[in-house]
């Protein structure tokens, strides 16, 4: 089966949950979570979660495990904390969770992220993967680079991910 047949039979309506880390900013500062729903529910997805995390690699894992188990998204969308500051653990605090990662996600993220700001796409420690049966993707905090990965990378391959991820 060729990409246009198994995107034809991607699933459409899928149940997505977002995760923000920073200390800083409350759900209503929240623009890059706030636009991610906004979009998830143009595209015909249900938002079953949005919440806010601080940067502490113990209370990412609690978040993320009580929204896999709590609500079963199809996929969770987990911005913030990805870059080399010393506060910036959330790559460290998801990796053990992953059974599969999506190893391609991040290369391809950076290469469009370096065809917009130059050397600086260095910075980004993009991941994606499976916990369960939850695609996980995890980008940077500012509201470009989660506009850049949920309209080139997530959104249009969501429901085909899904999909591979049901049936298998």
């Amino acid at each position: 089966m060729g990409t246009h047949e198994h995107k034809a039979a991607a699933l459409r309506h899928l149940r997505v949950a977002i995760l923000t880390v920073s200390t800083t900013r409350s759900i209503k500062e929240d623009k890059s979570g706030q636009w991610m729903a906004r979009r998830a529910a143009r595209e015909g997805h249900q938002v079953v979660d949005h919440r806010v995390v601080t940067d502490d690699a113990p209370s990412i894992v609690s978040q993320v495990n009580e929204i896999v188990a709590a609500f079963r998204p199809h996929a969770l969308l987990v911005t913030g904390g990805t870059g080399i500051g010393p506060a910036d653990v959330t790559i460290e605090a998801v990796r053990p969770l992953l059974h599969k990662e999506l190893t391609a996600f991040g290369p391809l993220f950076a290469q469009l992220s370096y065809e917009e700001i130059d050397s600086s796409a260095l910075l980004s420690r993009a991941t994606a993967g499976l916990i369960e049966q939850t695609l996980l993707f995890c980008m940077p905090g500012s509201l470009n680079a989660c506009k850049l990965a949920c309209k080139a990378l997530i959104f249009p391959e969501l429901g085909h991910l899904a999909k591979h991820v049901l049936s298998g």
